[in-house]
């Protein structure tokens, strides 16, 4: 086997260069490190020195304190003023009704009665003041007037009996018993006469001022009591004192109800307000009139202006917290109602509001 002899290997280089270059004695100087730490750093310390120093600024500010309230709106309890069952209520929870419209009708059968009794009553003492007032019929005068005369008659009678009777007793021809007894026909024939002309005379003088008053008065007396029938009758139907909407019902159909007892209550949505309970150390400064910017989360949290009108005379204990458990003192509240500028057709009672109140003020 021929045996190929190996690729000549090139001679190394002993003069070569080595790989490794030192330093050159005429190379320029290194360039200094960048500054940029030194700024970025600056910056950091002027920007947290700032974000202090606003910080401590915001804490020594008064801050505002959120104040909540609740949007109310004037509310009428309609009760009943008479007895009887509820016979109609051709309104619902929730409607607005005008003012005037029926409500409900009460049934009371046993007071319609009563008025056409008094009616009655009425009647009666009207034919007797007219009676009264025409005076004494003549025909009654005629009679009296006659009864005069059949008296004068018997005493006429009675006296010449009695005039014989006394000539023959002076004679002893007649008894004293009898004598006696046309004497005493003689005193009650003159008496008859004397209550005889009396009755004729009160038959043409005719009724005295005081019997034509008491006729008046019971006039009075029956229209009054027809009045006040009337009245009651007006109150079985049940209106709306104003217009509003219908917040809730205490009556159902067939339900005996009493004077005094609720029927139903409305709402008056066209005058609604804004409540507010402060504590009496944010009341300070408060005065009737003052303006605040509120803001309503049910609509949109928008921002509605309002003026203070109402400022309560007088506090009542908070229940929010106890102050003395800190050492401090019960707080009262004082109730202040806010108005809207202007009217808001879609704040409705209940709905929350709140404003941001200085504690300086």
């Amino acid at each position: 086997m021929n045996e190929q002899a190996p690729f000549p290997q090139p001679a190394r280089d002993e003069a070569a260069p080595s790989s490794v270059a030192g330093p050159s004695p005429s190379a320029s100087p290194p360039e200094a490190p960048p500054k940029a730490p030194k700024a970025a750093a600056l910056v950091v310390s002027v920007t947290v020195a700032a974000i202090v120093g606003l910080s401590l600024w915001y804490l020594i500010q008064p801050q505002p304190l959120l104040v909540q309230g609740e949007a109310d709106a004037t509310r009428i309890d309609i009760a009943a003023r008479v007895e009887g069952r509820v016979e109609t209520r051709p309104i619902s929870r929730g409607e607005s009704v005008a003012a005037g419209q029926v409500l409900v009708t009460i049934d009371n059968p046993q007071l319609l009665t009563k008025l056409r009794e008094a009616e009655a009553a009425k009647t009666v003492a009207l034919a007797d003041l007219a009676r009264i007032q025409v005076g004494t019929r003549a025909e009654v005068i005629a009679q009296r007037k006659a009864a005069v005369a059949a008296d004068q008659a018997n005493v006429t009678l009675a006296q010449q009996t009695y005039d014989r009777t006394s000539q023959l007793t002076s004679r002893e021809f007649a008894s004293v018993q009898r004598l006696d007894e046309v004497t005493a026909s003689l005193d009650v024939a003159k008496q008859s006469l004397e209550r005889s002309k009396l009755a004729y005379e009160e038959a043409v003088a005719g009724y005295t001022a005081e019997e034509r008053g008491v006729a008046q008065a019971n006039v009075v007396k029956a229209e009054a009591a027809i009045a006040t029938l009337q009245a009651q009758v007006i109150e079985l139907t049940v209106k709306a004192p104003i217009a509003g909407q219908v917040y809730q019902i205490g009556a159902e159909l067939g339900e005996f109800v009493s004077p005094g007892v609720p029927l139903l209550s409305l709402i008056d949505l066209s005058d609604v307000w804004l409540r507010f309970d402060l504590r009496e150390d944010l009341v300070k400064g408060v005065k009737v009139g003052d303006r605040l910017q509120v803001r309503v989360p049910a609509l949109g949290d928008s921002s509605v202006p309002v003026e203070i009108r109402t400022i309560a005379t007088r506090g009542e204990y908070t229940g929010w917290r106890a102050t003395r458990a800190t050492g401090d003192f019960d707080l009262r509240t004082f109730e202040v109602r806010a108005y809207p500028v202007d009217r808001i057709a879609a704040l409705r009672p209940g709905m929350s509001v709140y404003v941001d109140w200085p504690r300086e003020r």
